[in-house]
């Protein structure tokens, strides 16, 4: 492969693995100082003008009605709901290592949700979900989420709702290139501070530097880059590869909470990393390292 190939490459694959695997502690320093659903919000609308904002200063055009709506329906089920109830799962006081490793079983309830659109699933990833449920439930046995039930249904439905979005959105229409991740953040960002009016969120104080900082940290590098890196990664590369990063980022995660945020894994959850990061590792590059045989059709033979 050839430097101006690989380098591109290597950048998007450094995006994902450590720009999406760091911004679950941004999240955890975010909420120290902000509301959950408001931070989230905050940083899906600033992400989502500043995208929009460059295409339409580039000559991009708005969508028609129906891709803008798609677009948006799947902004609410990925950004608002995925991620806006992780945000409030470690606002309230789940560990950042420990959400990335729920998270990191969006993979698994993926495959569920393509077996409902008619994509065939082998045995060997059906191993693969069992094996992620047995970690899930070591996890939730540990100290950490045993002790915050609501955290963890929390960040399930998260999980749930990315990954049903994910199956969704690549059976209907959508905008082309970043105009849909745009639309995607613009509508995230709306129903989010819907959200934080609803439930009576209120700055106390102003936020402190370090909460500004992971706001932007969020919305530029965590949003409008990752996001584009991503989608770089989808057109350029393999499906295996491209979604590498559902089994790094957890480690990623844990590496700089334990290391940087005083964060605390039990036993029992280190060993519910491994077993979920196996599963995932299954389902998703199980089909390249152990292939199916193939299937052999008698030939007619013509009289």
């Amino acid at each position: 492969m050839r430097v101006r190939q690989l380098l591109p490459l290597l950048g998007a694959l450094f995006a994902l693995y450590i720009i999406w695997g760091s911004t679950y502690f941004a999240i955890s320093i975010g909420v120290e100082s902000w509301p959950p659903f408001m931070m989230a919000g905050v940083r899906f609308l600033c992400a989502g003008v500043l995208l929009l904002g460059f295409l339409l200063a580039t000559g991009h055009k708005l969508p028609a009605r129906r891709p803008l709506l798609n677009a948006a329906l799947i902004g609410v089920l990925l950004l608002a709901v995925g991620n806006g109830f992780v945000t409030v799962a470690e606002h309230q006081h789940v560990p950042s290592g420990i959400a990335a490793v729920m998270v990191a079983t969006v993979p698994l309830f993926t495959l569920c949700f393509s077996r409902f659109f008619g994509i065939a699933t082998r045995k060997l990833e059906w191993l693969g979900i069992a094996i992620g449920l047995a970690g899930i439930v070591l996890l939730n046995s540990g100290g950490n989420l045993s002790g915050n039930p609501w955290g963890a249904i929390l960040i399930l439905i998260g999980s749930v709702s990315w990954a049903f979005g994910s199956v969704y959105g690549s059976r209907i229409e959508l905008p082309v290139g970043m105009m849909a991740g745009a639309i995607e953040m613009l509508a995230a960002g709306i129903v989010l501070m819907c959200a934080s009016l609803l439930t009576g969120e209120k700055l106390t104080a102003m936020p402190s530097l370090s909460g500004f900082l992971a706001v932007g940290y969020l919305s530029l590098f965590g949003s409008v880059i990752a996001i584009n890196a991503y989608m770089y990664l989808i057109r350029n590369v393999s499906p295996a590869i491209a979604t590498s990063y559902a089994y790094v980022n957890p480690v990623v995660a844990v590496l700089l909470g334990t290391g940087f945020g005083g964060e605390h894994l039990s036993e029992i959850e280190w060993l519910a990393l491994a077993v979920i990061i196996f599963a995932v590792v299954l389902v998703t590059l199980g089909k390249y390292l152990l292939p199916g045989r193939p299937e052999v059709t008698p030939c007619e033979v013509k009289k």
